[in-house]
């Protein structure tokens, strides 16, 4: 909802272009469906509205959706219930968001010739499969596209809880962002980078309270850099570009500058803020969080694998979600995987080709072949007859029809 209490619906977010004071209304609560009219509000603008891209007759419709590993089972009902009993479409297949990213080309990504299009949506035999998005970090080893329970593995770090830290960070040294989410997540994605020397960086960027300990963060250009506030009077988005010293004492004097262009712009120089806020999900101890980071996470799931698993699912791990497109995230993962792995096991570790669209691609690749998918879908029918429990067992590949 915009400041002028416009409300914005799906995909007409693409319409907004003033993000100032934007609050979001989200139906998924860490990664979980819990706000199903917010939901209905979503599927009403995508599926029955005749505009859009997705318009379709449910009746006629099979539906392929993802849900977050563990989740409950009075979730699930309430899911089957909506799909079925208010949308009333033909037939779905409900799968974990990972699970769907064994469906594609995985050698491929690992230097092995491509698949012919010809071939059917086969899933990768074994597969780990680390998922960092908005709202948690999971970590799922896959057999045949289906999730290994024992071993699934949670942290409760993601993309929003990096974007919150941020906030904070800028509020408190620069200006008041707490109601800036879009902003501030923007500049997230810009600006920040995981460390591969965290102490040492840390260091480097300190500038305590001596003179001396400031002009050294000042020289130091490969970390510091100026990020320019966006303008959405004039459409322009914020940016990132090299720090100038002797230009942000200027500006700090006179509160605000006109770039040739004659724009008035205002910019906050960053430092340390650009890797201590993603050092979060390698550390989530550093605000607090009794919680292992991604990569003891990845040890902790192949310990709840037998021994024999373990060399196929090192040399097969699938990297996918947001947060990896984060500059330093895949080095330093891969490093601490290495270091934590048992030296007898090979370690291959490949980040999607789209890592945001990659279980929705997933999904695609099973829905394009009718055999896969009738295998993995109820239908309507079926439903009415044996109720939302037998889904739940079909689903989780417990029951054999």
């Amino acid at each position: 909802r915009e400041r002028d209490k416009k409300v914005w619906v799906g995909s007409e977010i693409e319409s907004i272009r003033d993000f100032g004071e934007v609050a979001f209304r989200r139906p998924v609560e860490k990664g979980y469906l819990v706000n199903w009219e917010a939901e209905k509000a979503v599927w009403d603008s995508m599926f029955l509205t005749q505009k859009s891209r997705l318009h379709c007759d449910p009746h006629d419709t099979n539906l392929v959706l993802t849900e977050a590993p563990n989740t409950t089972a009075a979730l699930q009902t309430n899911c089957d219930q909506v799909v079925f009993e208010e949308y009333e479409f033909a037939s779905y297949s409900r799968h974990i968001g990972p699970s769907l990213n064994a469906y594609h080309d995985i050698q491929n990504l690992f230097g092995e010739p491509p698949r012919g299009s010809h071939l059917p949506a086969v899933p990768a035999e074994c597969l780990l499969v680390i998922d960092s998005g908005f709202s948690h970090s999971t970590v799922t080893p896959l057999y045949k596209a289906r999730p290994i329970q024992q071993a699934v593995r949670r942290l409760d770090v993601g993309g929003k809880l990096l974007t919150n830290y941020l906030k904070e960070l800028l509020s408190i040294r620069h200006y008041n962002l707490m109601n800036e989410e879009q902003l501030v997540n923007e500049a997230k994605e810009k600006v920040c980078l995981v460390s591969n020397s965290f102490r040492q960086d840390l260091e480097r960027t300190w500038k305590g309270t001596s003179r001396k300990g400031r002009e050294a963060q000042a020289n130091d250009t490969d970390i510091v850099v100026d990020y320019v506030l966006p303008d959405y009077n004039a459409g322009i988005h914020g940016y990132m570009r090299l720090h100038d010293p002797s230009l942000a004492a200027k500006v700090k004097k006179m509160g605000a500058m006109a770039n040739p262009g004659g724009v008035v712009e205002d910019f906050m120089t960053l430092g340390n803020e650009r890797f201590v806020v993603p050092e979060l999900l390698f550390n989530p101890g550093d605000v607090g969080m009794k919680e292992a980071g991604l990569s003891e996470t990845v040890v902790q799931s192949l310990g709840g694998l037998p021994p024999g698993l373990w060399p196929a699912m090192l040399a097969n791990i699938l990297v996918v979600g947001g947060n990896c497109l984060i500059d330093g995230f895949m080095e330093r993962l891969e490093a601490e995987i290495r270091q934590l792995a048992p030296t007898e096991c090979l370690v291959r570790i490949a980040k999607a080709t789209d890592p945001i669209k990659a279980t929705w691609l997933g999904g695609a690749y099973l829905a394009a072949d009718p055999a896969a998918l009738k295998a993995r879908q109820v239908t309507r029918q079926e439903y009415l007859e044996h109720g939302s429990g037998w889904l739940s067992r079909i689903f989780a590949g417990t029951t054999i029809r």
